[in-house]
């Protein structure tokens, strides 16, 4: 403002001296004129017109006089009378009227000036929203075209006929026969090709009017959206089918190899390791870059086509991808026949100052098996039961190995292209059981068990929580515990089993946060209006029964139903130390069928 002030008092000083400039000019000019005429008219013309000549003169004096000494000029407007004084107020006021013109003019030009420049802005922000509109627009449709192209090529024959050709609500797809023989037997001695997974499609009645309150965009109990969640810190691996790699485009030089974030800026083409050429980007996670790769020195019974996990490059990174590589060489020693359903890990290297983990290359993860044949209807529970099975296997492995993952969720498993044989995947946030650092935002957080949030030593039962969580999913095709944050989840724990033990939150680190000093839980929520987070006690809160949000379709086996239910329910107990084990879930009538 003050920088303006003086832009216009120095403005307004160039307008009076142009002024004063202007009117000594008229009368020098008019001074020329008159004598130019006394000449030419004789001594008769002069007598007639010396008196104005004499004034003007005299007024020339004057104005030369006001700006040479203004106190004399000022002395001589004293003695001047009514007659004279009457001139060199109407030039005052002309002054003034030409000054106030000149502010007018100068503003509207300044104003015209500030519109200009808004216009033209606002013309730029308009072609800059435009560009982006249409570059949007561009991937979205190459995204979509991708999508449909993914689903051709992955979609086996028989699935098609049972999901699309089937228009009446009831959808029920018909067994596939074109299941891959894996020959990898499981505990009880069946070998997976036994487990034909093609019935994805149950009916939509399965949860009664529970789809018509997803739409509304409910996150109650069981009313989750399916999505991928993430948790911070925690690296998530997206596994594509083969030949559906999404290629990613990059913009930019750079002097080296790595972004600013440390992550590896491979190329296509590229050969890592002297052996494994980039053919396709696999995801991108929090602790490293995933690629597919075609293996050129094939031998000793490795796959052609392989998912590399690039590490990023720092010490943080470096050191939890050493933690990985510590467990997978574990997982893998003790598992030298590939039975126990973990990703097969194949080998390590260091490239250009990253660290290197080499594994077998899967078709898709079960996030995209949900999305593509049970969208907020879920899979048969034949399908189900054949995945909890081997969930559960590969988590009695990592208990014998003593290793806990940390993050079980849909996106980290993986199953072959005859969708009957499931993997476990990502083990970058896993780690050896034992006294571990207790954080509240270990594992994903729809999937998070409450002694994480609470604060509590955890163990093995972690896993099994998650597991429960991922088989609800899989059988309803929703989230069973939809929270936004932990206190929202912890509230939701308490709607499905009730009140916690007063034993457990004693021991917790973090009850605090969200119970009282009587143990009284409190909710946190934002107020709609006010936008600002206010705190209500809950009291008596009345848990559900789990079969009241698992109705099943009107196809299912109801014992096998029964027994699903008691399952979950035994899954879900809140007190880790009572929580079904996997011992136990592996000899449950659901999983053995008897």
């Amino acid at each position: 403002m003050e920088r303006d002030r003086d832009r216009d008092r120095v403005t307004d000083r160039k307008w009076e001296r142009r002024d004063d400039r202007d009117r000594d000019k008229g009368r020098d000019m008019e001074r020329e004129k008159y004598e130019n005429l006394e000449d030419s008219y004789g001594n008769r013309d002069r007598n007639k017109h010396s008196g104005r000549s004499r004034h003007d003169e005299k007024e020339y004096n004057r104005d030369r006089t006001r700006k040479t000494d203004p106190a004399k000029f000022q002395s001589s407007n004293n003695y001047a009378g009514e007659g004279v004084e009457g001139r060199p107020k109407r030039g005052e006021d002309e002054q003034e009227d030409n000054e106030e013109r000149a502010t007018l003019q100068f503003a509207e030009q300044e104003e015209e000036d500030l519109n200009r420049i808004k216009e033209e802005s606002r013309r730029r922000r308009q072609a800059i929203l435009e560009k982006y509109r249409n570059q949007l627009s561009r991937q979205t449709n190459e995204l979509q075209k991708t999508e449909s192209e993914l689903q051709q090529r992955i979609e086996p024959q028989p699935l098609l006929e049972g999901v699309e050709k089937d228009k009446d609500p009831q959808v029920h797809a018909t067994e596939s026969a074109g299941v891959a023989k894996s020959g990898a037997e499981t505990d009880d001695g069946r070998s997976d090709e036994d487990v034909s997974l093609a019935v994805f499609s149950i009916s939509p009645q399965q949860n009664g009017d529970a789809a018509s309150r997803m739409t509304s965009g409910a996150t109650g109990l069981g009313e989750g959206t399916p999505k991928s969640e993430r948790s911070d810190g925690i690296f998530v691996m997206i596994s594509l089918g083969k030949g559906d790699g999404v290629r990613i485009e990059r913009s930019g030089l750079h002097d080296n190899w790595d972004d600013a974030e440390g992550y590896y800026s491979y190329r296509f083409g590229e050969l890592l390791d002297a052996r494994y050429e980039i053919t396709a980007a696999h995801g991108k996670g929090v602790f490293s870059t995933v690629v597919r790769a075609k293996n050129l020195k094939v031998g000793n019974g490795e796959p052609d086509e392989v998912a590399i996990k690039i590490i990023r490059s720092n010490d943080t990174m470096y050191k939890a991808g050493m933690t990985e590589l510590a467990i997978l060489k574990k997982l893998v020693g003790q598992d030298p026949e590939n039975k126990r359903h973990c990703v097969r890990f194949l080998s390590n290297f260091k490239y250009r100052n990253h660290l290197c983990l080499v594994f077998e290359s899967l078709h898709m993860n079960l996030r995209e098996v949900l999305k593509k044949f049970g969208r907020n209807i879920g899979l048969k529970l034949t399908a189900v039961r054949a995945y909890a099975k081997q969930l559960f296997i590969a988590l009695k492995h990592l208990k014998n190995c003593g290793v806990l993952h940390c993050d079980i969720k849909p996106d980290n498993m993986l199953v072959n292209e005859a969708k009957n044989v499931l993997k476990l995947c990502d083990f970058g946030n896993a780690m050896f059981a034992g006294k571990n650092e207790v954080t509240p935002y270990l594992v994903s957080r729809f999937y998070r068990a409450p002694e994480i949030i609470l604060g509590l030593s955890y163990d093995h039962p972690l896993d099994i929580w998650s597991v429960g969580c991922c088989l609800y999913e899989l059988s309803t095709g929703k989230v069973l515990f939809p929270g936004a944050t932990n206190n929202d989840m912890l509230r939701l724990h308490m709607e499905l089993k009730g009140p916690f033990p007063k034993k457990m939150l004693r021991k917790g680190a973090f009850t605090h946060q969200h119970f009282d000093q009587d143990l009284n839980f409190h909710a946190t929520e934002d107020d709609p209006v006010t936008k600002k987070t206010i705190k209500r006690v809950i009291l008596n809160i009345k848990p559900k029964d789990i079969g009241s949000i698992i109705t099943g379709s009107s196809g299912e086996d109801p014992k096998m139903l029964a027994d699903f239910k008691d399952l979950l329910d035994k899954m879900f107990v809140l007190d880790p130390d009572k929580r079904l084990t996997v011992s136990q879930a592996l000899s449950h009538p659901f999983i053995t069928g008897k």
